[in-house]
């Protein structure tokens, strides 16, 4: 039997949501019908598309290669609903959102839920290597992301200029010291985001280039986290500027090492960018400023 539209969606949605239950849920259709729909497509295409486990599923490469056009599906779905409803609602909806530094992300997004309160936003903080590949993968609808490439198949509208900084406490000799070079801070314990994170891949290649190291090196998972680590004495951080709130008791020092601006973009796949919900939390990232 030829698969049909609803196998299609029935399969994109367990993809995105991780689980048969979590897509029956945004379905709104019971579990049994999406474990039928998808079983019914792996028969009309001949091959497994998902492995079932504890933790959730796992895509198959078959699986991958059509869950691309399925989301297209999905996406072209959605599209058709907004016209069909004159896009005179914004009363509910979700989208999710992906960014590999906390701003302008959370910026932006107190004033999309600002304005549109009823829409549910799910947002994730990733290493920018895992926030690329999200996007590439059309795992989330928009992302947040320094220095995005660029891809013939998505919309990318920058949003501001920033540069690396270093974070130091603000009693620290450091924060009254001026601009400073790498080879200034080797007796340091540096703080750097996880590997896959575009400021560990600058600064490592950075050090290569100028054969230098840090005495110490201390790997954190998000910023705030490396803010924390720097308040409490752990060592010192390279980080976007003004990347968070947090700023009592830190002090930013210009980097001479990296001077030249990092862009933040605001990405998603063309046919997504088109869709309203997306349309409004770009309006929402040019008014707020970003």
């Amino acid at each position: 039997m030829r698969p049909n539209h609803h196998q299609f969606v029935a399969f994109a949605y367990v993809v995105r949501e991780g689980s048969f239950s979590a897509a029956a849920a945004r379905l709104g259709v019971t579990q049994s019908t999406v474990t039928q729909h998808v079983a019914n497509l792996e028969q009309g295409v001949g091959a497994q598309l998902l492995l079932r486990g504890r933790d959730g599923v796992e895509v198959t490469p078959t699986g991958r290669e059509l869950y691309d056009l399925a989301d297209r599906l999905v996406a072209v779905d959605r599209a058709l609903a907004e016209r069909l409803e004159g896009f005179a609602s914004m009363r509910a909806g979700r989208l999710k959102v992906i960014a590999n530094a906390p701003q302008p992300a959370l910026r932006i997004i107190a004033a999309f839920t600002a304005r549109f309160p009823e829409i549910r936003i799910e947002f994730g903080l990733h290493d920018w290597t895992t926030a690329t590949g999200m996007i590439r993968s059309r795992m989330a609808d928009v992302g947040l992301i320094t220095e995005a490439p660029e891809h013939d198949d998505w919309e990318r509208l920058c949003l501001e200029s920033t540069r690396y900084v270093l974070y130091c406490r603000a009693d620290s000799p450091l924060a009254g010291a001026g601009p400073l070079r790498l080879a200034d801070l080797g007796g340091q314990t540096m703080i750097l985001p996880e590997p896959g994170s575009l400021t560990e891949r600058l600064v490592s290649a950075r050090l290569r280039a100028e054969g230098l190291r840090f005495a110490r090196q201390v790997t954190m998972t998000t910023f705030p986290v490396m803010c924390e680590a720097v308040l409490q004495g752990v060592g010192v951080a390279i980080f976007l500027q003004n990347s968070s709130l947090i700023r009592d008791g830190l002090a930013q020092v210009e980097l001479v090492d990296f001077a030249g601006p990092q862009q933040t973009w605001l990405v998603a796949t063309r046919d997504r960018a088109r869709l309203r919900l997306i349309a409004e939390f770009t309006a929402c990232a040019l008014a707020a400023g970003a």
